[in-house]
């Protein structure tokens, strides 16, 4: 963290205005607007922000994983920031809470991800490493499948289109491996869209399910991954290039080969690989849990302007434990520490927004992106009235800020780049705003709703010893505390900028 110091002499005026409080009143009274503007983003400190995602992913909130008393304990402490600094409830009944429901399912200790090897005198196993081999599934049921393995390239049924990986192969009672995603990349515009559908994890688990399947081992990471259907009895992981080769090693195939055919011609190459696995879970489903966004509003001063919102956003929610704790906290702690500095700079600055500030503290996600798709669903101020939705994702990755919609929406723009320019000299920088796949962010649903949206992260921080992204390595250790400063320095000069101008339109036409 940068340690910062008071000159000598500035040190001695400040104790002689702590002395003569009867001066500070007629010193404030002769600041300009920037100068009080000033004051307040100063306020955003580096070691504040810092102490929030250390609080954020500490062993008490348990990963933040929505629907969890956990998760329900880490929005309570946010809620009692936003009550402290008088942000007024944006939720249901008077409350800061936006609830909706959230099935959920807890992962335990327990789990074994293993190949049947044959020898001699009858079997081996070979058991793969917890997190850097495998991953248990986040809504895996709970149990025990031993079982053939059965390549089902990308687990996609479309007669529609021609495909069915699973024509010429049977997965009763067997473990399919299979890859996420399509055959066709979101890039391809004109072919994409037929497949779009076929992308969405709940659809090939579903499809695992419809077909027989009793196991699944996903070559997706290995990452922690709580966004799938749940069926009781139905174990599935996660896994890496390891367990892959080992799968295919033998068979006369490999697996680049096989899926570089894939999509070369747009046919199946699913095959029964002989090889042996078990995967076992220990899991506890939660069909009646409950999410919710939290939500605060900062009213404008101007009675006609503060009918017109700048929302501000960054989902609280994580993995919880996979088994694991996942801490989140570039992902998305730091979000949610970036909002409640610009929530508070906003409330003590001496210069109050002439339109409405709404913070969205989003649940679930990491389930579905369902908070956000909520609230779209369900928005407590007029979609249209939304001038622009700020999310953030992963503010805390370093120096380098980008976002994406930077050249999508350049009126909003110019407002980021003028107080950048200014008054935090960071490199920024960023691309087109554009979501033609499943939603990843929270931004994809309001984007789609007409919502000018972008999303803002920071890179080239320190780098963890192993992959960070949906694993116990997303750790605080690796925060860039100043990068978080500067973000929220930015976006609340940015913000204060927009809320005071007499006409703002980010539409694109």
């Amino acid at each position: 963290m940068r340690k910062k110091t008071i000159p000598v002499l500035l040190a001695f005026v400040l104790i002689l205005t702590v002395s003569v409080p009867a001066q500070r009143p007629q010193n404030q009274a002769s600041l300009t607007d920037e100068q009080k503007l000033l004051e307040a983003m100063h306020l955003i400190r580096s070691e504040t922000l810092y102490g929030y995602v250390e609080e954020l992913t500490s062993e008490k909130f348990g990963g933040r994983l929505t629907g969890t008393p956990e998760f329900e304990a880490s929005a309570e402490w946010v809620i009692s920031h936003l009550k402290k600094w008088g942000v007024q409830p944006g939720g249901d009944n008077g409350t800061y809470r936006q609830k909706f429901p959230n099935p959920y399912t807890l992962v335990f200790p327990g789990g074994e991800c293993s190949l049947h090897l044959p020898v001699k005198d009858g079997i081996v196993k070979k058991f793969y490493t917890y997190e850097s081999e495998f991953l248990p599934g986040g809504t895996s049921g709970s149990g025990e499948v031993t079982a053939e393995v059965v390549f089902v390239g990308y687990g996609i049924t479309a007669p529609e289109l021609g495909y069915d990986d699973y024509a010429g192969v049977d997965v009763k009672g067997k473990i399919v491996l299979m890859d996420p995603e399509a055959p066709v990349t979101p890039r391809s515009a004109d072919t994409f869209p037929k497949w779009r559908d076929y992308c969405f994890h709940q659809y090939k688990l579903e499809n695992a399910v419809a077909h027989g399947a009793k196991g699944m081992i996903y070559n997706y990471g290995p990452i922690g991954n709580p966004n799938n259907s749940y069926r009781e009895g139905f174990i599935y992981h996660h896994v890496g290039a390891a367990v892959v080769a080992d799968i295919f090693a033998g068979t006369g195939r490999t697996y680049k080969a096989t899926i570089d055919e894939i999509r070369k011609d747009l046919k199946p190459r699913s095959f029964a690989t002989g090889k042996t696995m078990t995967v076992k879970n220990v899991t506890e489903h939660h069909p009646e849990g409950v999410g919710f966004n939290v939500i605060g509003v900062i009213p404008g001063t101007d009675p006609k302007l503060k009918e017109e919102v700048i929302l501000i956003g960054g989902h609280l929610d994580h993995l919880g434990r996979a088994w694991n704790l996942m801490p989140g906290a570039d992902d998305n702690a730091t979000s949610v520490a970036v909002g409640l500095g610009v929530a508070e700079a906003i409330m003590k600055s001496a210069v109050k927004p002439r339109r409405t500030v709404l913070f969205n503290f989003f649940g679930s996600e990491e389930q579905g992106v369902a908070g956000s798709k909520y609230y779209v669903e369900h928005p407590i101020y007029p979609l249209d009235k939304i001038l622009v939705f700020i999310n953030m994702e992963g503010p805390g990755g370093g120096p380098r800020f980008s976002a994406s919609g930077a050249t999508t929406y350049t009126s909003f723009w110019s407002f980021i780049t003028k107080a950048n320019e200014k008054y935090i000299h960071r490199v920024v920088g960023g691309g087109p705003a554009s979501y033609p796949a499943r939603p990843r962010q929270d931004t994809a649903w309001f984007f789609w709703a007409g919502v000018p949206s972008l999303t803002f992260g920071a890179s080239g921080g320190k780098s963890a010893p192993a992959p960070s992204y949906h694993t116990s390595w997303d750790r605080i250790d690796f925060i860039d505390s100043e990068g978080m400063e500067d973000m929220a320095q930015l976006l609340f000069m940015a913000v204060m900028d927009i809320a005071d101008e007499e006409k703002v339109d980010f539409r694109v036409k």
